[in-house]
């Protein structure tokens, strides 16, 4: 599970109290019951740890087969993206923290490799769906939205392009409304929302990369 706080995007993750990996960070997860599909067991595992209501956004990420990922028996595992709006704020056990999906504490098992595909899949989707819905708020400023992109993406995003690219796709529109003014007075700046809070492609083909320097 991902979110952005704070200019960084975070996973959650909790700490395993038994062996095997005791200690160690770990994506939350378990047996799938013998009645359930993977969908059904993944929100009833998450459902430990989080209100699933408060998820924005859920999909299959990938299955991860190797046979040695886990000590003893062979485990499959079937992982999901799902990502929380910086509008929530889930509580979660004391076992249980947020940390920054660029540089997790040590994991258990191979749960590294699947937090970076979680992030490698949120930002492909950036480039090409609306994907940016399920993190931001209901409503928020172009500069709220750029700072929530560029978390995510992990590198800077001018403001003024973003507005350009989301507006041409239909995937922005103003609310007319503005935001409260700060402390140090100024204009307010407009508020926005997304047309929809359902994923779908905006352009098949478009990539997102780094600024040149």
């Amino acid at each position: 599970m991902l979110r952005v706080r704070d200019g960084v995007l975070e996973v959650m993750l909790w700490q395993r109290a038994l062996p095997p990996a005791a200690g160690r960070w770990a994506l939350p997860g378990g047996a799938l019951g013998p009645d359930e599909d993977v969908a059904s067991c993944v929100r009833r595992h998450l459902a430990d740890k989080v209100d699933v209501a408060q998820l924005s956004h859920l999909e299959q990420l990938a299955v991860f087969s190797d046979p040695h990922r886990v000590p003893g028996r062979r485990v499959v595992a079937t992982a999901f993206l799902g990502l929380v709006p910086t509008d929530v704020d889930p509580s979660v056990p004391a076992d249980t923290g947020w940390h920054a999906a660029d540089n997790p504490p040590p994991t258990a098992f191979d749960h590294d490799a699947i937090v970076r595909r979680g992030r490698d899949r949120l930002r492909a989707k950036l480039s090409y769906t609306n994907l940016g819905f399920a993190l931001a708020p209901s409503t928020f400023t172009i500069s709220g939205l750029r700072e929530i992109y560029a978390a995510a993406l992990g590198y800077d995003v001018a403001a003024t392009n973003m507005q350009r690219v989301l507006t041409r796709r239909g995937v922005l529109t103003p609310t007319g409304e503005a935001s409260a003014p700060g402390r140090a007075g100024g204009r307010p700046a407009a508020l926005y929302r997304f047309t929809d809070r359902s994923l779908r492609v905006t352009d098949p083909f478009a990539v997102l990369r780094p600024p040149r320097r």
